[in-house]
């Protein structure tokens, strides 16, 4: 009997270099994908930032109207500062923490107004300076 073995002339698989230049083409993407990833991230964290101050707005003037502008000008007086406010702003924001440093995202902060005797929007620093919104 004969013993067949198959013997394979040519083996199916990939060459050195078309590894290399799959793994350069992947890398060049990488290279040109990683600033547009880094500046959707920046775009998102301000746009949260900006979200959060608005709905700090919304939670003064709810806290203005649900309280009467004279008790909460009296009420917001007596507290020394911006955490003591935030703190009376809190239960109109929904979720909101209990501390407002972990309310904005890092880097960001914000400046309750001091007096509601005329109310204004809550001031935005980031970390390229003010941010007007």
């Amino acid at each position: 009997m004969k013993n067949k073995i198959n013997t394979c002339n040519r083996c199916y698989g990939f060459s050195l270099v078309e590894v290399l230049a799959a793994v350069a083409i992947i890398g060049i993407i990488t290279f040109l994908a990683i600033p547009n990833i880094v500046a959707v991230k920046q775009d998102s964290e301000t746009n949260m930032a900006i979200s959060r101050a608005e709905a700090l707005n919304i939670a003064l003037v709810s806290y203005v109207q649900a309280n009467g502008h004279e008790n909460a000008n009296e009420y917001w007086n007596r507290q020394s500062n911006a955490q003591g406010r935030y703190s009376l702003l809190s239960s109109y924001l929904a979720f909101a923490p209990s501390n407002l440093f972990e309310y904005m995202p890092s880097g960001y902060q914000i400046s309750l107004p001091t007096d509601i005797g005329k109310i204004s929007k809550v001031q935005l620093r980031g970390p390229y300076g003010e941010i007007y919104y």
